[in-house]
């Protein structure tokens, strides 16, 4: 049974639910790595590569590799670790 979720009708609007959350469950762990300076060092290093290691949709990689946190967001990225 689908729930109701009469939020997802406010334009120019992501809510980070459940689903969000899912969605981009490896999208927010390759976020939180970067708190880590060997993994940003990484990251800068072979973007292409340290993304790779992560079991995201190439739809978020693009997203990542574009610097586009909006996009990060409808893919299910958290703004708090974007």
């Amino acid at each position: 049974m689908a729930l109701n979720k009469p939020y997802q009708d406010i334009p120019g609007t992501i809510i980070f639910d459940a689903e969000q959350s899912r969605k981009g469950y490896w999208l927010n762990q390759f976020c939180m790595s970067l708190m880590k300076a060997e993994n940003r060092a990484r990251f800068k290093a072979d973007e292409r590569a340290y993304l790779d290691e992560w079991a995201m949709t190439e739809e978020q990689k693009q997203a990542v590799l574009a610097r586009d946190l909006n996009w990060c967001m409808r893919t299910g990225g958290n703004i708090y670790f974007l």
